[in-house]
């Protein structure tokens, strides 16, 4: 059970503004922060319970693509058929972050678990994003599938790294206000 008291709009507006601050460059650079969209899914999963959040959030990635794509000249390479299949890919992080929130427990165990998670989640993202762009985006009819997945592997560990950029963080940052949250609630009694 979680026992950090926290307010799920401020919570929601947090994870809203992380993914409009970093969406514009996939894995960053030296002077852009990678996206946050793949832990901002899974924390918004775990964080607050209401699908409008998802769907707000599905919403606000849609345009941020396409302020990125006609006001500010990022490529609409990726923007093909296999576009849709981003919102079963958000979906996966979603779930698993609702999932670990039925289970979550103040432990170093359920913290494993949470890795683990994380991992599983962001690969099946990662398998769903990719795999969908090969066989619908029409840009590598010529292309075998080992072919492909050879020259995709090379983003695997980028779009885990993404992720864990702003995972790790929020892991600590739990961590701290849960035990600051524990210390008050010792304090009152």
């Amino acid at each position: 059970m979680k026992t950090l008291s926290y307010r799920p709009a401020i919570v929601a507006a947090g994870l809203i503004v992380l993914m409009a601050a970093t969406r514009m460059h996939h894995f960053g650079d030296s002077f852009h922060l990678p996206d946050a969209s793949l832990a901002v899914f899974l924390l918004a999963g775990f964080f607050v319970a209401s699908p409008v959040l998802f769907g707000i959030l599905l919403i606000e990635a849609g345009v941020l693509d396409y302020l990125a794509i006609t006001q500010f000249g990022v490529s609409d390479y990726c923007v093909t058929p296999a576009y849709w299949f981003l919102i079963p890919t958000y979906a996966v992080l979603w779930y698993a972050g609702r999932y670990y929130a039925s289970i979550h427990q103040q432990t170093l165990r359920s913290l494993g678990i949470f890795a683990a998670l994380a991992w599983l989640a962001n690969s099946v993202a990662f398998v769903l994003s990719s795999g969908s762009f090969y066989l619908f985006s029409g840009k590598f009819a010529a292309l075998g599938m080992s072919e492909y997945a050879g020259r995709v592997a090379q983003y695997y560990l980028p779009y885990l790294g993404g992720a864990a950029t702003y995972l790790v963080p929020a892991v600590l940052l739990y961590a701290v206000f849960s035990q600051r949250a524990a210390g008050m609630q010792h304090e009152v009694r």
